[in-house]
């Protein structure tokens, strides 16, 4: 978890260092903050745009669908907060097969769910079309 972790960082840096330069090259004179500003600010609206056309389409499909990837993505920053706090506060392991151990009970139980919820239709179905005679 701590070599994915330095891996992702290392991205993140060169993309920093990347974008400074090309900011240099251009003659502008930005800070910090402004690069963060400009940069995040362009990402998360290029994002929502492309969520929202996404979703939109997703969502005359099915609801369930749209929880579904929102709690994935709150379990997958809860689950990386806790293994960072773990490496942080040195109580447990910082491991990467903790966090897919931890969504794969997530999905487990997802899959119960979904079990459920198809045999409650099914019977329904069953029941309106042959238990009403």
């Amino acid at each position: 978890m701590g070599d994915f972790i330095q891996f992702i960082a290392e991205v993140v840096n060169t993309l920093h260092d990347l974008f400074q330069a090309i900011v240099a090259a251009q003659g502008w004179s930005f800070t910090d903050k402004d690069l963060h500003f400009w940069l995040i600010g362009l990402l998360g609206i290029v994002c929502f745009f492309v969520v929202q056309v996404l979703f939109r389409w997703i969502s005359q499909w099915s609801v369930t669908v749209l929880s579904l990837i929102y709690t994935l993505t709150v379990l997958l920053v809860i689950v990386f907060a806790i293994e960072i706090q773990q490496k942080i506060t040195g109580r447990g392991h910082m491991e990467f097969d903790d966090a897919i151990v931890g969504l794969y009970g997530f999905f487990a139980f997802f899959a119960v769910y979904l079990a459920v919820r198809l045999l409650w239709r099914g019977g329904r179905l069953l029941y309106r079309r042959y238990g009403r005679k």
